[in-house]
């Protein structure tokens, strides 16, 4: 058969090129009927909206908020909703092609899908916030449904921001629609378990990888570059449920270092009531250094749990770790992930790695549709189980084609949605 070729000019996003360079590979690879890569390079549904609201002083301000359904060819498409001033169309592009694919790397029923608004949420009232999310959620409410597209936190929302966004697609749909949203408070139908999800899903992935590479968990070193949601609940869980020793964390003000191992305890007190790690550690305990430090410190794991675009080509060749679990979505560009590769750096790929938000948001949905919810134990025992169960499916995959970690992820979830796409019809030969 004929290998799939690019139709579209290359982007500038980076995520996006990153995205579409990792899944031609994997097409590529896999040698299917090119007309289905047409399919998938593309999303399925675009949505670019103007959304006005009345400041709290009384002026109008305006926002512009996408929604991008990449795929439903596995079942709804499901993604988060991030508010950021980098927001764009190419950027929600990149994270909903990212979702299809994981959502297919884990082999749960959802394709992918992704929303945004370009605003700064630290420059906006609580009042506002909610005009805003409302507002969004009545112009996007077309295109979404709890068997067609149900939107999640990301960067910048949270439990809130759903909570918001649910009650304003049941008053317009008349009735209690629960299922609408994953990710809400858990008086609002959410799940035990869901706040903590992609930082525990990360921990398992690193910790599955440090066993099929002979290094115990309890002798592991672990380097966390991101202490937010994601990265501080895997740097927690690694510490206290496998025995790892974090000696690095950072956030967006300072990176803190202690060869010895950091006190986690002490650190989670302190971001409780200051937020911020630049004012920890002023008696010497921690050093101060760059993220960039960071990120090439010697250690045994990396999660690399910010943004995009950490780890390229001009820092590649000076990581040190032996394992790098990604936390982030798109942390590691495609050149980068060639250099670690040719080094034998071991790689859990973003799609693999930080899916225990989703597989949980899937039992969300689940809990939701059938008003019955789970305690907390059956959750992270399931999602254990999940993550598990799909860190062995790649890994096989990895070894029988001989393989990395990330373009046996690919070729996977590629697989999974190109047959999906043929088995419904979409195509006829």
């Amino acid at each position: 058969m004929a290998v799939a070729t690019q139709t579209k000019p290359e982007t500038t996003n980076p995520m996006l090129a990153t995205t579409l360079a990792l899944f031609d590979s994997a097409f590529a690879r896999l040698e299917l009927n090119e007309g289905i890569a047409a399919i998938m390079r593309q999303p399925e549904v675009e949505l670019k909206v103007n959304i006005p609201i009345v400041g709290d002083d009384g002026r109008i301000k305006t926002f512009e908020g996408y929604r991008v359904q990449h795929s439903a060819a596995r079942g709804p498409s499901k993604g988060g909703i991030r508010y950021h001033p980098d927001v764009d169309i190419e950027e929600v592009r990149a994270l909903a092609m990212l979702m299809t694919l994981k959502c297919a790397a884990v082999n749960i029923p959802f394709g992918g899908a992704k929303g945004g608004i370009s605003c700064e949420p630290s420059q906006l009232s609580q009042h506002e916030l909610e005009r805003l999310t409302r507002r969004f959620a009545k112009m996007i409410a077309p295109i979404l449904g709890g068997k067609r597209d149900i939107p999640a936190p990301d960067m910048n929302t949270n439990e809130q921001t759903m909570a918001w966004f649910m009650d304003e697609i049941s008053s317009h749909q008349g009735y209690y629609s629960p299922e609408i949203t994953t990710g809400k408070p858990i008086i609002l139908g959410g799940s035990e378990g869901r706040t903590e999800a992609t930082g525990r899903g990360v921990a398992i992935a690193a910790v599955e990888m440090m066993r099929k590479q002979g290094l115990p968990p309890e002798d592991a070193r672990v380097v966390v570059q991101g202490f937010g949601n994601v990265g501080s609940y895997a740097a927690n869980i690694l510490s206290e449920e496998y025995g790892c020793t974090i000696v690095a964390v950072s956030d967006i003000t300072d990176a803190i270092y202690n060869p010895h191992g950091l006190d986690l305890a002490a650190i989670n007190e302190h971001i409780k009531y200051n937020r911020f790690l630049n004012t920890y550690g002023v008696n010497g305990e921690v050093d101060h250094i760059t993220n960039a430090e960071l990120l090439t410190l010697d250690c045994d794991v990396l999660v690399p749990a910010a943004i995009e675009n950490q780890i390229t080509e001009k820092n590649a060749d000076q990581i040190q770790a032996r394992i790098i679990s990604e936390g982030a979505n798109g942390p590691t560009t495609f050149a980068a992930d060639a250099i670690l590769n040719d080094r034998g750096i071991m790689v859990v790929p973003d799609i693999l790695a930080n899916a225990g938000g989703v597989i949980v948001s899937y039992f969300e949905w689940v809990q939701d549709l059938q008003f019955y919810f789970w305690e907390v134990e059956e959750v992270r025992e399931k999602l254990h189980k999940k993550m598990v169960k799909s860190f062995d499916e790649v890994w096989h995959a990895a070894q029988e084609r001989n393989l990395d970690m990330r373009s046996a992820t690919y070729v996977l979830a590629v697989e999974r949605v190109a047959n999906a796409i043929q088995k419904r019809g979409f195509v006829s030969n």
